[in-house]
């Protein structure tokens, strides 16, 4: 009898522990206008008093796709036509999915005044970082619109498959904002491994290179970088073309383990955040 009861009582401390994660994330959901309120002023706060504002990102970011573009096209000795807006597509797509592996572990250490002093749901911060830095990537992504024009790269029904890349992006990066985030606040040094880790993936996702570089036998590397296929959902749409198969199974598969990782991390430790900060 008494084991019942123990198994009992922990059946409905899980089943409690679950209900108040998933009213959470819920919750901060419907709290949109915060969170998206949040988003704004984050960006607006970064640039206050500057002329161009955030367009100060699409500047840069457009600098940095012209010199490098020209840069590697020349000294990898690509057709230009074939390469720059191949380049010009990765560099924005890769711009945002950084941003967001790398913002994420900071978000509920840079939130700590809000949560210690008002009653809100933890999502509603992860759901703030993801728009602030969606917002961003509206920003940045007209740069490729004069791209299109220029190298002749027409819009096909490929392209609407755009918006499932990245929903499937910004799905990933809620998840990934809760795992980070979870783990950011109780462990300070995963901001600096997560920074250092992501320069190294820069350089094994074919942006600045192609996979055709590759030797045969190396050419699993592209298949099992799970990044290179989330920029393929995108930057393929983007160019006119249908993504892969694989890179669409891939990115489906991991999306859902993603989710179920997430809120199980989010469900076991929800409590201990105020404790941690």
């Amino acid at each position: 009898m008494r084991s019942i009861t123990i198994y009992s009582q922990l059946d409905s401390s899980l089943t409690a522990r679950m209900n108040l994660a998933f009213l959470d994330i819920k919750e901060g959901a419907k709290k949109w206008r915060i969170w998206l309120l949040l988003a704004w002023q984050d960006i607006r706060l970064r640039y206050r008093r500057s002329l161009l504002g955030p367009f100060w990102i699409t500047l840069s970011m457009t600098i940095t796709i012209g010199m490098t573009g020209m840069l590697y096209g020349v000294l990898l000795n690509f057709r230009m036509a074939e390469y720059f807006p191949s380049f010009a597509a990765g560099m924005l797509i890769w711009s945002l999915i950084s941003i967001l592996i790398t913002d994420g572990s900071n978000t509920f250490a840079e939130s700590e005044n809000f949560l210690k002093q008002m009653k809100l749901p933890y999502s509603v911060f992860v759901y703030r970082f993801v728009a602030r830095n969606f917002i961003i990537f509206l920003h940045n992504i007209v740069i490729f619109i004069p791209i299109m024009f220029l190298f002749h790269i027409k819009p096909t029904l490929d392209t609407l498959l755009v918006f499932l890349g990245l929903f499937l992006i910004l799905w990933n990066a809620v998840a990934v904002g809760f795992i980070l985030a979870i783990f950011g606040t109780r462990f300070r040094d995963i901001a600096q491994v997560v920074n250092s880790f992501i320069q190294v993936i820069f350089f094994l996702t074919p942006i600045i290179w192609v996979p055709s570089m590759l030797p045969q036998k190396f050419q699993f590397a592209v298949k099992l970088n799970p990044v290179a296929q989330f920029l393929e959902m995108v930057r393929n749409p983007l160019l006119g073309l249908a993504p892969s198969s694989y890179a669409i199974c891939v990115t489906l598969t991991i999306s859902i383990l993603s989710a179920v990782f997430a809120f199980a991390l989010f469900m076991r430790f929800r409590a201990r955040i105020s404790y941690w900060l």
